[in-house]
């Protein structure tokens, strides 16, 4: 009896390759976005704590702000959900859905802890 095969005479199952350096680049990339969404999330709070105590409504500041989140991860659920995209090895897929969720909350928090806005 071959040591490879089962009692069942099933295959045994496929090697995968290690992909250490994809699942690197998008632990990166979502690590950067999720500290740039907490940085940016810190200043929502900050807004509307001043708003509060000044007496202001900061309704539809906040609204705004849901309004915005909740239309990226729609966008981004949908493509995770998308045939071509979830053919993809995990890895990759991460990789190209960091890739594009981390450009904007990146560039958004950089500029207002650089005080350009």
């Amino acid at each position: 009896m071959n040591p490879t095969t089962s009692a069942s005479g099933a295959c045994p199952p496929a090697q995968r390759r290690a992909r250490t350096g994809v699942a690197v680049a998008a632990a990166v990339l979502w690590g950067l976005t999720l500290v740039s969404c907490a940085w940016l999330a810190y200043l929502v709070v900050v807004v509307i704590v001043s708003a509060v105590t000044e007496g202001a409504s900061a309704g539809g500041f906040l609204l705004w702000c849901a309004l915005i989140v909740a239309g990226a991860v729609g966008v981004l659920t949908a493509l995770a959900f998308a045939p071509r995209v979830r053919r993809l090895a995990p890895e990759s897929r991460l990789l190209l859905l960091g890739a594009l969720a981390c450009p904007a909350p990146t560039v958004l928090a950089a500029c207002t802890w650089a005080g350009l806005t």
